[in-house]
């Protein structure tokens, strides 16, 4: 539900109004959030990728709101964009014709959602959703019902309570249900999502998607980026499990400073702050082109190819190529091909030593994917060092070929499993690989 201020006066919401004016409320009110233009990002991130022809519904977005200049600049040639803006709908609409011609003619500003197109690729919710779980449910209900087949929802909730203001608490979502209602929703339907920091207060973005996607979908998306991560150059981020763990180190050394003033032992964690951080950086890869490519899961040396039978996939032969991560190289996980995700599990295991033949037994996540030319697995295996595997991709989330899609913490091993009879290898042991970009294989059928 939108934030009130009070039961009168000109920041009042009734649940009589339109829901596409208690989004816009939202904005106009004192304590409303700040929706940062990361945030922004992140809830534009699906229709951004799509690479058109595309429709996109926007709700609730004011005419300064980040969320709509992020819209507008997901806009495609051959794409188009409808507002709802509620009362807001003249302010929009003056907005939208001075952004110039090219906008004005792919952007449509409507004053509510029964005027609003059904069927689009993809719905946008500019302001958090707040309230209880069931007016959380109707207003997700409401909106789904202009979505498309495959098309996704995104809305955002807060995670951290503004505190104490005139004399009262001022939460959004966490006084509500909305955080536990879109929490459910993403156990059954979600396709990702990505905490935002830098915003006001950090709020959670939900990408939700109700019926499934066409795995081809996949073959034409651009991958998806983490907003969560921190970009320290064009071509350098640092992933979001970097920043907590380096300042878990920082914090570690400012404690140990304070409880022995005059000692040194502080400087350990204040200096292991950088490679830890170094350890969780994510580099921007060039994906190759070619849609026959089929490029590393990771960076690393290629510890064998060869042809494997895996109960857990079926009694097919498959393809493996098997790669060993140092502690020295980019950890970040990426898909090799485009697809839907259909199945993730984790098997049981030991910790052995990667680079030895025992680390197949090791404990693994499986990320099964489905493609146009048949089924492709990711397993992502713990090493000797290594026992925490990241993997943020749900089932049904599309993945563009060189999408991240997890990390594997301090030394690993990731294994492609490929079709047998529809690829060629194009590596051998003992090569280097470098994860999203080196071609290890191409389909042949």
């Amino acid at each position: 539900m939108i934030p009130t201020d009070s039961a009168s006066g000109p920041f009042r919401t009734s649940p009589d109004r339109p829901l596409s004016e208690r989004l816009v409320a939202v904005a106009e009110a004192v304590f409303a959030t700040r929706v940062s233009p990361v945030a922004a990002a992140a809830l534009v991130a699906d229709f951004a990728r799509h690479p058109g022809p595309k429709r996109g519904l926007l709700v609730g977005a004011g005419p300064a709101s980040p969320v709509l200049t992020a819209a507008i600049d997901a806009l495609s040639p051959d794409g188009s964009l409808t507002v709802v803006a509620g009362s807001a709908t003249e302010d929009v609409r003056s907005r939208v014709r001075h952004a110039g011609a090219w906008v004005d003619q792919r952007v449509t500003v409507v004053e509510s959602l029964a005027d609003a197109p059904e069927s689009v690729d993809a719905v946008i919710v500019a302001e958090p959703l707040t309230g209880s779980a069931d007016e959380t449910r109707a207003q997700l209900e409401t909106l789904g019902k202009h979505l498309g087949p495959g098309a996704v929802l995104s809305v955002a909730v807060p995670v951290a309570p503004l505190g104490e203001r005139a004399g009262r608490a001022v939460t959004l979502g966490l006084a509500g249900g909305a955080v536990e209602e879109l929490a459910r929703q993403a156990t059954l339907f979600g396709v990702g999502s990505d905490v935002v920091l830098r915003s006001r207060p950090p709020l959670r973005v939900h990408r939700l998607r109700y019926t499934p996607a066409d795995p081809a979908l996949a073959e034409r998306l651009a991958p998806l980026a983490r907003t969560s991560s921190v970009r320290l150059t064009p071509r350098m981020n640092i992933d979001s499990s970097g920043v907590a763990a380096a300042a878990l180190c920082l914090g570690a050394a400012a404690a140990l400073r304070r409880l022995r003033p005059g000692g040194k032992l502080w400087w350990l964690p204040a200096l292991a702050a950088a490679p830890v951080a170094a350890f969780f950086r994510d580099p921007q890869r060039e994906v190759p082109a070619d849609p026959a490519a089929i490029v590393a899961a990771s960076d690393g040396k290629v510890l064998s190819v060869k042809t494997v039978r895996d109960d857990r996939l079926g009694p097919d032969e498959f393809l493996r190529i098997a790669v060993f991560l140092s502690v020295l190289d980019v950890h970040i996980n990426r898909s090799p091909v485009a697809g839907r995700v259909v199945d993730h599990f984790v098997v049981d295991g030991g910790y052995a030593n990667a680079m030895h033949p025992e680390a197949e037994h090791n404990v693994s996540a499986y990320t099964v994917l489905e493609t146009t030319r048949g089924t492709v697995a990711v397993v992502q295996r713990t090493g000797l060092i290594a026992r925490r595997i990241v993997q943020r991709s749900p089932v049904g989330a599309l993945l563009a070929k060189g999408e991240r899609f997890g990390l594997i913490r301090f030394g690993s091993r990731t294994d492609v499993y490929l079709p047998v009879d529809r690829v060629e290898p194009l590596v051998h042991v003992g090569d280097r690989v470098v994860g999203g970009e080196t071609v290890i294989a191409r389909w042949t059928a």
